[in-house]
C-alpha cells in the first residue's frame, strides 16, 4: 500500500515506511495519524525513531507561528532537524490542520532517506511554483498591521431572575523584527436581576479599557516599551484610571530561542492617577500613585515537559509595604516511559488594595460579587498523575458511536 503527501510544489509518494514517530503537540493527532499513515505513531517517546516536538506561539500577521523540531533516536540517531509552519487569521481548522500534517510529512522525508526504503520514493509535479506562492507571502498591503474588531452577548432568562452580559471591542497589533505595536479597546457591561417576595434586585458591573503599547527591540536580549492606558471599572471601585509606564527587559537567552525556552526580567516604572466611585478605605476619591514592578517569567517546551512560571513583585513608592507578590506556576514533565506528572500553581500575597470603597461589605456584596474586597492572599492548586500502558503501536482512526 502506498500513501502520498504534499510538498509546496512537489508530491511525493512514499512506500509503507514504518518509523515510529511521536508527536507532542496541542493539535488535531487523529487527523495527523490518518493522512500521515506510512509511519507507526507511538504513544510514548521512549518507543520512537523520531520524536517531533511542536510549540506554537502567536506571530505578527495575527495567525500562529509552529515551531516543529524533529528528534532522531535509534537507527537515526543524532540526525535532527527543525522547521517552521505559520499560519494566517484567515485560515480555518482545516486549512490549518492540512498545512501542518504537510510540513510534518517534509520533515519525515528527512528520515525516509536515510532508510533502506528510500528508493521507494517517487517525485511528481503538481503544478504550483514555488515562487509563486513566495510572492503571496511576501505582498502585504497592510504594512504589519492587523486589526479586529469583536463583540458578543449572551442571556439567560428564568421566571424569578434574569442574566445579560455583553462586550465589544477593538483591537490593532503591529509585529516586526524591530517594533511591536498594540492597541486594544474594551467594553463590557453585566446585569443581574433577582425577583423575589421582598422585591426585584439588581446587579451591574461595568468595565472598559483603552491601552496602547509600544516596545523597541534592542538586540538579541533586550527590549524597552512604554505602556499607557484608561480604565473604568465598578467591581474595582475605579471611576477612572490612568497609567504610564516605561518598562525594560532583558532575556537570558536569545530571542530566537523564544519557542524552546526563555528567563526574562521585565521591569516596569511609571504614574498612576486614580478616580474613585466612592471613597475608599483611606478616605481617598483621587489620588496620583507611583508603582514599580520586576517580572521574571521562566517557559522550557523540551522533549522532557513543559514549565511556565512568572513571579512578579511590585508595590508602590510612596509606601514600600504597599506590595503584592503573584506567582504563576505550570509544569508537565514526564518521570518516565508512560507516566507523567502535571503541577500547577497561583499564589498571590496581597498588601495593595488602595482602592477598595469604606464601610463593610455585606452580604449581597459577597454573595453577588460587587465589589472588591479585602484580602491577604489569593491561592489555588492542582497536581496530577497520568500513567498510559497498553498496545504501542495503532495508527487507526474510528470516530464511529
Amino acid at each position: 500500500m502506498t500513501s502520498v503527501f504534499a510538498l509546496s510544489s512537489l508530491w511525493l509518494t512514499a512506500q509503507s515506511e514504518k518509523l515510529a514517530v511521536f508527536i507532542a503537540c496541542n493539535c488535531d493527532r487523529n487527523y495527523i495519524r490518518q493522512e500521515i499513515s506510512y509511519v507507526d505513531h507511538v504513544r510514548d517517546q521512549a518507543l520512537a525513531d523520531v520524536q517531533i516536538q511542536i510549540n506554537q506561539l502567536g506571530s505578527g500577521n495575527g495567525g500562529r507561528t509552529y515551531d516543529l523540531n524533529f528528534i532522531g533516536r535509534k537507527m537515526v540517531k543524532g540526525l535532527d532537524k527543525t522547521l517552521t509552519y505559520q499560519t494566517s487569521p484567515t485560515m480555518t481548522r482545516d486549512e490549518i490542520r492540512a498545512g501542518l500534517t504537510q510540513k510534518i510529512g517534509i520533515g519525515l522525508l528527512h528520515y525516509l532517506l536515510e532508510t533502506d526504503k528510500a528508493d521507494h520514493i517517487k517525485v511528481v509535479s503538481s503544478g504550483r511554483t514555488a515562487a509563486r506562492q513566495q510572492k503571496q507571502m511576501t505582498e502585504d498591503q497592510w504594512k504589519s498591521w492587523i486589526f479586529e474588531v469583536y463583540g458578543k452577548g449572551s442571556f439567560d432568562k428564568e421566571s424569578s431572575r434574569g442574566k445579560t452580559d455583553i462586550g465589544f471591542g477593538f483591537e490593532g497589533d503591529k509585529v516586526t523584527e524591530e517594533w511591536r505595536i498594540r492597541a486594544d479597546v474594551h467594553f463590557n457591561h453585566y446585569e443581574n436581576r433577582y425577583e423575589s417576595d421582598e422585591g426585584e434586585t439588581l446587579v451591574t458591573r461595568e468595565r472598559a479599557f483603552a491601552r496602547g503599547s509600544i516596545v523597541r527591540s534592542l538586540g538579541n536580549h533586550w527590549s524597552a516599551g512604554i505602556f499607557s492606558g484608561f480604565e473604568h471599572n465598578t467591581y474595582r471601585n475605579l471611576d477612572l484610571s490612568f497609567h504610564f509606564q516605561p518598562a525594560l527587559e532583558y532575556n537570558l537567552f536569545p530571542y530566537r530561542e523564544v519557542m524552546r525556552r526563555e528567563i526574562t526580567f521585565a521591569y516596569k516604572l511609571g504614574a498612576i492617577h486614580n478616580r474613585y466611585l466612592s471613597p475608599t478605605i483611606y478616605n481617598r476619591m483621587k489620588e496620583q500613585l507611583f508603582r514599580h514592578s520586576l517580572d521574571v517569567q521562566i517557559r522550557f517546551r523540551q522533549p522532557w515537559g513543559d514549565v511556565f512560571t512568572t513571579l512578579e513583585a511590585s508595590s508602590y513608592l510612596h509606601d514600600l509595604s504597599k506590595n503584592r507578590l503573584e506567582l504563576d506556576s505550570y509544569t508537565s514533565v514526564r518521570v518516565f516511559k508512560g507516566l507523567s506528572v502535571r503541577l500547577s500553581l497561583n499564589l498571590q500575597l496581597v498588601r495593595d488594595q488602595l482602592n477598595l470603597p469604606s464601610g463593610d461589605a455585606t452580604l449581597e456584596d459577597l454573595l453577588l460579587r460587587q465589589r472588591q474586597i479585602a484580602t491577604d492572599f489569593e491561592a489555588s492548586g492542582s497536581i496530577g498523575l497520568s500513567y498510559t500502558f497498553g498496545s504501542a503501536f495503532n495508527n487507526i482512526v474510528n470516530t464511529r458511536l
